[in-house]
Formats: structure tokens, C-alpha cells, sequence
């Protein structure tokens, strides 16, 4: 259930089965005391009179073994030459791999990949592999990067599914360096547009994760900056390979 924002409620946030425990980012959502006890004991946090002194390192939080589907969109840049190719075959492989484990369950993918003049849905959400493999069998490459374009694709996407099923979780993973260099409106800077779309994304409460591929001695931080911006967990793949990123989307649909 959501309030009148769109966000999830608390209580379906934590529904499900209580299956272990975790470090938190940031505030812990749900406290793990039995974990958390244990972490400060073999952490040593005891006071001079042998006291347990639980410090806020060793806090842990719950995470619940999910009731609900959950659908992840991958958008990813398709420009370029080798780059793409590569984020794209790796793309494929996380897509396929997190299809095979959730075999039985509602999780589904989709692939939004922007290039050239703007960007497209390759893969509608789906949970049949044999579905993703034949629309991933063609993946087309190169050309200018439509970013801003990319990402308001992807979050029409995103509404629309939420509409049809409105229990989801929904995981929007942007698999991108962050540089764009086509406006969503002939005229506005690039950058300014993208920023923006990221902010719509976050504002409508989506999940999202960042993985950020610039590569190169001369960074720009482009990737962070439209990660901060959608709210999005960042992490930045110096190895783009399919294991990195279905475990980074596994790990970020945890509730």
C-alpha cells in the first residue's frame, strides 16, 4: 500500500519473513538486536566493568524475505563503440541470470537502452528467459548519448508498470558514465535535462541504483552527480562484467 505520495507504506516496506541481517546504509530501517548484540560482542564493545556497549558501527539491520514481485528496469547506454558493447553484453548476462534465480517468483526485467537520436524499450518486463534472450539477440550500438531521453523513457516505463501492478517493488539501474550530449528539448544543456529527469524519477518514488562506468584518466563525476540526483545507490564499476552488476540489483532489492 501507498500513502498519497506514492511511496510505500512502513508496513509493507517490512512485510515478509525476518531471514537475517545486514549493515546498514545510513539510518537502519528495522533493527536486528539479536545480530546486532552479537556484532558488538565480537566487536569487543564492552564498557571497563564488562558491560556490552552497543556503538552505532555495530548495529545491524533486519531484511525480510519478500511477499511481493519485484520488477527491475535496466537502462543503459548504448552509445559509443566497444564501451557499449561491453555494458551491453554484461547487461545481458545480469538480465539473464537474475531471470534463472527467480524462477517460481513474480521478479521480471526489462532493458531500456538509449543511443543515436533517442532510446528504446528492448526488453518489455518480463520473467521468461527465453522472451529476454530473443529480444536481446540483436543489440544495437553506437552514435550520439541521449541520456535525459533515456531516462524519461525509462520512467514512463516505470509509471506504467506501477499502474498494472501496483503491489511491485520497482528498481530502475542505470548502467551509464553519466555523460549525455542530447537535450530532451532542442536548445537545453544536456546535462541540466538529465539532472532533471533523475529528480522526476525520485520524486516519484522509484528505487534506483547507480553503476557508474566512466573509465579514463580525466573523470568528470557526471555518474555520481545523476546518482545523488535520483536518490540512487552509486556505486562505480571499475570491471563491468554481468556477476558485478545481477549482484548489485540483487542486493539493492532487498527490503
Amino acid at each position: 500500500m501507498r500513502d498519497s505520495t506514492g511511496r510505500r507504506s512502513e508496513t509493507e516496506s517490512y512485510s515478509g519473513r525476518y531471514t537475517g541481517s545486514r549493515a546498514p546504509h545510513g539510518k537502519p530501517r528495522s533493527i536486528a538486536i539479536d545480530a546486532t548484540v552479537r556484532t558488538a560482542a565480537r566487536n569487543g564493545s564492552v564498557t571497563e566493568d564488562g558491560n556490552l556497549s552497543i556503538k552505532d558501527t555495530d548495529v545491524m539491520e533486519k531484511v525480510y524475505q519478500r511477499r511481493t514481485g519485484v520488477t527491475i528496469v535496466f537502462l543503459v547506454d548504448a552509445s559509443g563503440s566497444m564501451g557499449a558493447r561491453k555494458r551491453m553484453s554484461a547487461v545481458k548476462g545480469a538480465m539473464l541470470s537474475i531471470l534463472t534465480d527467480a524462477y517460481q517468483k513474480r521478479d521480471r526485467v526489462a532493458l531500456v537502452s538509449f543511443r543515436g537520436p533517442g532510446a528504446e524499450i528492448l526488453v518489455p518486463p518480463t520473467n521468461s528467459v527465453e522472451l529476454a534472450k530473443r529480444r536481446m539477440e540483436v543489440m544495437p550500438t553506437g552514435g550520439k548519448t541521449p541520456l535525459a531521453k533515456g531516462l524519461a523513457v525509462a520512467e514512463r516505463l516505470l509509471m506504467n508498470e506501477r499502474v498494472k501492478r501496483p503491489k511491485d517493488l520497482y528498481l530502475l539501474v542505470v548502467v551509464s558514465d553519466g555523460r549525455g550530449n542530447i537535450p530532451l528539448i532542442k536548445g537545453n544543456d544536456p546535462t541540466d535535462d538529465s539532472l532533471k529527469m533523475c529528480m522526476s524519477i525520485r520524486e516519484n518514488r522509484f528505487r534506483s541504483l547507480f553503476l557508474d562506468t566512466e573509465q579514463g584518466m580525466i573523470k568528470l563525476g557526471l555518474g555520481k552527480k545523476m546518482s545523488d540526483a535520483l536518490g540512487a545507490k552509486y556505486m562505480k564499476l571499475d570491471d563491468i562484467g554481468s556477476d558485478a552488476i545481477s549482484k548489485a540489483a540483487k542486493n539493492a532489492t532487498q527490503v
